[in-house]
């Protein structure tokens, strides 16, 4: 039986992001994709040049659609920058008892600018995080979450337990922000896990943390550990950014389909 995965996240008109790269991922993992489209972005390889917000009783609706008639194996959700649309998401997660949640909290863009205003931030932290099965924060995105700088392997340490010990579930800092190799690093259930790998060098990074964090949720769907799902999953990205896709001025995406 295919396994059937829902992403919740916003819109990426260039097809690098958000749920077109969710939907490309899912797909190269040869499973069934769904989506709840929380925004539509104008945005390309150089930029967001626009956001048009979904109403929280839009993504109300397409959630009960999609969990009366085909029930996902696994969740992942993406770019939520509105508390209402945060909070109808959190209550529909409950409401129908889904598993295999995978939080990637998109509150940061590469360029450093704040995608999130505080309320929702705020919310995000107290309502949705906590339902995770597992949470993909990047290094500032972990600094908001823990309220310190993170410099070293010893700071996501300490990072990735405090994350952990307000929300409850699993954490995996994402240390590609930090100038060594690229280093990931999972705490679940009082355990540190390293995911170390070569950095590939390709300023094509358009959309990484969106293809992680749907990978990651493939394989939870699959049966897969948590610890399974991310060395799978980190597999997965390298192979897609090795593949050297170069389109448009700006961080170009990354090759999806590489193994097709």
């Amino acid at each position: 039986m295919i396994k059937k995965i829902l992403t919740i996240a916003g819109s990426d008109c260039s097809g690098g992001a958000g749920i077109q790269a969710d939907i490309k991922t899912v797909t190269a993992h040869k499973m069934y994709a769904m989506s709840a489209i929380t925004a539509l972005t104008a945005q390309n390889t150089t930029g967001v040049y626009g956001i048009l917000e979904a109403t929280p009783e839009f993504v109300a609706n397409q959630l009960d659609c999609i969990f009366k008639d085909i029930f996902p194996d696994a969740v992942k959700i993406g770019m939520v920058s509105n508390s209402d649309i945060i909070e109808v998401i959190a209550h529909k997660l409950k409401q129908y008892n889904a598993t295999n949640i995978v939080v990637d909290p998109v509150m940061v863009a590469t360029s450093g600018s704040k995608l999130i205003c505080e309320d929702a931030m705020e919310t995000l932290i107290k309502v949705l995080l906590p339902l995770g099965t597992v949470i993909t924060p990047n290094i500032p995105e972990a600094e908001v979450l823990c309220g310190f700088k993170i410099n070293d392997e010893e700071d996501m340490k300490k990072a990735a337990a405090k994350i952990a010990e307000h929300l409850g579930g699993a954490v995996l800092v994402k240390g590609g922000h930090l100038v060594n190799d690229a280093i990931d690093l999972l705490f679940e259930n009082g355990q540190y896990h390293w995911y170390r790998s070569e950095r590939i060098h390709n300023s094509n990074t358009h959309g990484t943390g969106c293809t992680l964090s749907s990978a990651i949720a493939c394989n939870l769907a699959d049966g897969k550990t948590l610890d399974e799902s991310i060395q799978n999953a980190k597999e997965y990205l390298s192979g897609a950014l090795r593949a050297m896709l170069d389109l448009g001025a700006g961080a170009g995406p990354l090759d999806h389909t590489y193994r097709l």
